[in-house]
């Protein structure tokens, strides 16, 4: 939120003007973030004789929502006074009013009160998608900018004082804008077809006819407010260019609307400013809706009250989006939804969008070779700040994503489809460089959190090659790293590797595995972990393990989480094990061979009546767990299915051990244990003092009852 000052990377400015205590930039590659013409001040630090809220991680909450999770609301008569950081003559405010209600508030430049007031409303905010399963009312801030009409300095003050309507106060963007830009020689102007700069009249034709006089060249959008009732269409080789964001204004709701162009499209230098209040998701209510075309660009676009930025189908190719602010949308900031080859959006500042600030969805046809760079992204409130779903050869580097709400991470690398025809991940996907500062969030669908940083085999298995490398992740409410199959299939996440992260004050764990699947982890170091290191527990139970590979060089996350029938909550620590608890219930298990339906999962399922059963006339056969981390473990109770008609039979059992799952040693050897339904049908398994392993494996060689090996329960417990 913070533009780069000079000599100061931009990663740490953003971080201290959040308030952390800590916060170092990543040196080892470029700063994370964008280079911004605007200096972002917190509320929270500033004066006021108003009342603070927050911080808050609660979904639906007006402090959740809000940058640093920390706000200042103030009534009639009171103020906030911001400290000027830098020079300027302009200012943006986040804020936020009551639902239903509008007002002023009255700007003070150091004690004096100016001729401008800055309006503000809640006309913007307050939307609901009761469509989107977990959704609450969101959105509830909105963004309002005022010219000052006079220059302050660092260190100059200016306040904002309500006039009658409550409003809180979120963070103010202090910026000095540039005086307006002039023609340029050969241009056509969109004046001089008509076009009206007081916005009265409909300018809609006057810009087709300039648009269509000015093929191979350039339209000139004046200093003025325009009017379009109608999006554009057929818009190719043109240049569509502005005096400046703070002075060229387009206001429409869909400003362009095509399902092709020959490409070569540019538009810069101005804003184009909707009045879209809700979300309706079969409405183009977007400044781009379709194709611009091959080798086209946006830049220097300030974008505001849409459905979404950019939703881009068909040809894109090569297409730049670079220096634009996307403000207050309610779906997507940018969405590539499909078939984008080549696509750089790199340096955007995003704000406050209703769902994912930036998303690949690779519907249709695969987005190939595209990336997101430098962009700097705050509160996206219904979902992640980056997204990609699917796609091939994707980076995502050096971005800075701070405080994501409800349904969403930091960053999101994911399969899930949505609809059909889709193209999981593949090649390699590149997520290197990036800051997430409070990012993840508590998922209601799931009830339990989603990771600042989360990888998803939601729809199926991730086979890409995925390398996320320099990732600093600082005031997680949750964990840092999370591998799920959040469709609940228990898809595999495979080909990860962790290489250099730095994550500080996560609340709960550093590593949240709940999929099946691997990762290598390499220099990573933690501090203030608020639980344990690792979250190792399938999802759903019995559906495989993940193993977490050691590379060397990590520090400070090496414990596991010792309950997987519980959830840790932020900063509870680790508690002690229960000593009467089955280390083995819902754990991973797999066998040598399974019997039709009887498949190893049925041993672990806290049900004595379901079965594993081995494949028949086949011994020996094996039965093995993985307990999620290295335990002691005492004693064993072996079940087969209480009921009398499970004859009584002895099975010849090897009790076996490993701490990596490869090598294994004998705990015990080959016995006979007896199972009687006269005695419900239960062997007690004693095992040597000082026995301490993560796998156990059961290796049966005879039964007297069926020829195969059979277990309806294996428990485990650390007490004799």
């Amino acid at each position: 939120m913070h533009r780069t000052v000079r000599g100061m990377p931009s990663a740490l400015v953003v971080a201290l003007a959040a308030g952390l205590l800590t916060a170092t930039a990543p040196t080892a590659h470029a700063a994370a973030g964008a280079t911004l013409p605007f200096t972002s001040v917190e509320a929270e630090s500033a004066t006021t004789t108003g009342s603070k809220i927050g911080p808050d991680y609660t979904q639906g909450t007006l402090a959740s929502e809000a940058s640093g999770r920390q706000a200042v609301r103030i009534t009639s008569g009171q103020r906030v006074e911001f400290t000027v950081p830098s020079a300027a003559n302009a200012v943006n405010l986040a804020h936020s009013v009551p639902d239903g209600q509008s007002g002023t508030l009255d700007v003070y430049v150091n004690g004096t009160r100016i001729s401008r007031t800055l309006a503000v409303t809640s006309k913007y905010s307050y939307v609901d998608t009761p469509w989107i399963p977990g959704a609450k009312t969101h959105h509830f801030y909105d963004n309002a900018r005022l010219v000052l009409g006079q220059n302050v300095q660092a260190g100059d003050k200016v306040a904002f004082q309500s006039t009658g309507t409550q409003v809180t106060v979120d963070v103010a963007d202090f910026e000095q804008v540039a005086a307006a830009a002039t023609q340029p020689a050969g241009s056509v102007s969109v004046v001089s077809k008509g076009a009206d700069p007081s916005g009265n009249a409909d300018s809609t034709q006057a810009f087709r006819d300039a648009i269509a006089s000015a093929q191979g060249g350039v339209v000139w959008i004046p200093p003025g407010d325009y009017r379009l009732t109608s999006s554009l269409s057929g818009v190719q080789n043109v240049t569509l260019q502005g005096a400046g964001s703070w002075h060229s204004i387009v206001h429409t709701s869909r400003f362009i609307d095509q399902s092709g162009s020959s490409g070569s499209v540019h538009i810069k230098n101005f804003a184009v400013i909707g009045e879209v209040t809700e979300r309706v998701d079969s409405n183009p209510d977007n400044f781009v809706n379709g194709s611009l075309g091959p080798n086209s660009s946006v830049s220097g676009m300030w974008l505001q009250h849409l459905k979404v930025g950019l939703w881009l189908l068909g040809n894109n190719d090569n297409l730049v989006v670079e220096n634009n602010r996307f403000l207050d949308m309610t779906a997507d900031g940018l969405n590539l939804n499909g078939n984008a080859r080549g696509v750089r959006v790199r340096n955007n500042f995003l704000r406050n969008q209703g769902d994912d600030a930036l998303a690949m969805w690779s519907l249709y046809a695969p987005d190939t070779d595209s990336s997101f760079e430098n962009n700097t992204i705050s509160q996206p409130n219904l979902a992640n700040g980056i997204a990609i779903y699917g796609g091939t050869d994707i980076a995502v580097r050096n971005n800075l994503v701070s405080d994501t709400n409800a349904l969403g991470s930091g960053i999101a690398i994911s399969n899930q489809k949505f609809l059909d025809p889709f193209h999981p991940l593949s090649g390699t996907i590149t997520v290197e460089g990036n800051t997430l500062v409070r990012t993840g969030a508590m998922n209601p669908n799931w009830n339990h959190p989603m990771g600042a940083l989360r990888v998803d085999s939601y729809d199926s298995a991730i086979n890409a090659t995925i390398r996320i490398t320099d990732t600093t992740i600082t005031d997680s409410p949750y964990s840092a790293f999370e591998f799920v199959s959040g469709g609940g299939q228990g898809y595999p996440v495979r080909g990860v590797t962790v290489d250099g992260a730095t994550v500080r004050n996560t609340g709960t764990v550093v590593v949240q595995a709940e999929a099946q699947g691997a990762a290598t982890f390499r220099n990573v170091t933690a501090t203030g972990v608020g639980a344990a290191g690792v979250y190792n527990c399938p999802y759903p139970a019995g559906s495989g393990t993940f193993s977490l590979t050691d590379g060397g060089g990590n520090s400070g996350w090496s414990s596991t989480w010792s309950d997987c029938s519980t959830w840790p909550q932020p900063g509870q620590g680790n508690p002690d094990p229960d000593p009467t608890r089955n280390l083995a219930k819902g754990r991973p298990a797999t066998a040598t061979g399974s019997q039709d339906v009887y498949t190893p999962g049925r041993a672990v399922d806290g049900d004595a009546n379901s079965y594993w059963e081995s494949a028949n006339n086949a011994f020996p056969q094996s039965w093995t767990v993985d307990l999620g981390s290295t335990q002691a473990v005492r004693r064993l109770v072996l079940k087969l299915p209480p009921s009398a008609a499970w004859g009584a039979r002895t099975q010849t059992v090897t009790v076996l051990g490993s701490t990596n799952g490869s090598a294994y040693t004998t705990v015990l050897g080959s016995a006979g244990y007896r199972f009687d339904p006269a005695t419900g049908n239960t062997a007690t398994v004693s095992l040597p003092s000082g026995t301490s392993l993560r796998y156990l494996r059961l290796s049966v060689s005879a039964n007297t009852g069926w020829p195969a090996g059979q277990f309806s329960e294996v428990e485990v417990y650390p007490t004799s």
